[in-house]
């Protein structure tokens, strides 16, 4: 996996680099402002891109624009937001083109570079990576959209832990419940979000970016 970062402090962006390439991941470049991010991108065209929300030179949303321009210029490269802030508009403009690949994780919360690097290999592949705190208040920002309300309690807890990358088998576990009655729970979320199935076979991602794509309208 190769991977370009964004990180404006070099202290982090240096034990970044350090840890990753001793997960064997290869770092293409790592960079401190949205301008070097985007050029690394289009010259190492990387599996993924980590990106910090508030890069120079106002330090306010240049590294979260930078990667609505990456989904867009880059639909290949998977994006994965990591920051100390939550910001639910830009995260859910990350997913609204339909693209997958995408993540968002707290930096105060990943505490095992083994998880962050799983993480990083989901983005990677086209899957999703969600901090439960940027999943619950997506959730919140999107609790008006019509086919949300349709879902069940229990289901949007699913939805939820599908969107943080959990497997049928990790949420049976969780609940203390059989797979049987997961697969069950997804039919069902598949069904009120009118996603039949298809020959792509990735209905899971779709609706996790259903929701997500739901709250870029809606008020948090």
């Amino acid at each position: 996996m190769r991977v370009v970062i964004a990180e404006d402090s070099s202290i982090l962006r240096d034990g970044l680099v350090q840890l990753l390439e001793m997960r064997g991941v290869e770092v293409a470049a790592a960079v401190s402002d949205a301008e070097a991010l985007l050029a690394a991108v289009a010259e190492h065209r990387p599996d993924a891109a980590v990106v910090d929300i508030r890069l120079p030179p106002t330090q306010t949303d240049e590294g979260l624009r930078a990667a609505v321009q990456i989904r867009r210029t880059a639909p290949g490269t998977g994006v994965l937001i990591f920051s100390q802030y939550v910001e639910t508009k830009y995260a859910a403009q990350l997913v609204g083109d339909g693209g997958a690949g995408v993540g968002y994780l707290l930096k105060e919360r990943v505490v095992d570079i083994g998880e962050f690097v799983n993480a990083l290999e989901r983005v990677a592949a086209g899957g999703t990576a969600l901090d439960p705190e940027v999943v619950a208040q997506l959730f919140g920002a999107s609790r008006r959209a019509a086919a949300l309300d349709a879902l069940t309690p229990r289901e949007r807890e699913v939805l939820g832990l599908m969107a943080e990358g959990r497997t049928n088998h990790a949420i049976a576990e969780g609940f203390g419940v059989s797979e049987r009655a997961v697969e069950k729970h997804i039919a069902n979320i598949f069904t009120k979000l009118d996603l039949p199935p298809s020959e792509s076979g990735h209905r899971r991602v779709l609706a996790v970016l259903r929701y997500l794509d739901r709250a870029a309208g809606s008020p948090a």
